[in-house]
């Protein structure tokens, strides 16, 4: 069986569901609770790839007031974006659910099941 990830925010309603639709479907899931363990910028760059954006910002929470207060949206370094996540996890869109080789952002909450049965 193939290892399923996901990166968890426990007061957010979408990532309670991402989890509740996992059990439901009998996956087994490792639980990173990702504000508390800040992914690595490894991690965050090889995940940006295995979602298929081509920029780090398709990934950000860019309503969250440190998005603003960082003016994240004036930068165009990659580097800098990924380093802005990795500094500050609070802009990583969430549930992002991990599967092999891909992953996805569990919004909407119906892509899920699918995923996880693929």
């Amino acid at each position: 069986m193939t290892k399923t990830t996901i990166w968890h925010n426990p007061r957010c309603s979408k990532s309670r569901e991402a989890l509740s639709i996992a059990d439901e479907n009998g996956v087994e899931v490792t639980i990173i609770k990702y504000l508390n363990e800040s992914p690595s910028r490894e991690e965050l760059s090889e995940t940006l790839k295995l979602l298929g954006f081509s920029t780090a910002r398709e990934w950000m929470r860019t309503k969250e007031d440190i998005y603003k207060e960082l003016n994240l949206q004036d930068i165009e370094d990659e580097e800098k974006l990924l380093e802005a996540m990795f500094q500050n996890p609070k802009l990583i869109e969430r549930p992002v659910i991990i599967k092999g080789n891909k992953a996805i952002i569990g919004r909407p909450t119906s892509i899920i099941a699918e995923f996880l049965k693929a």
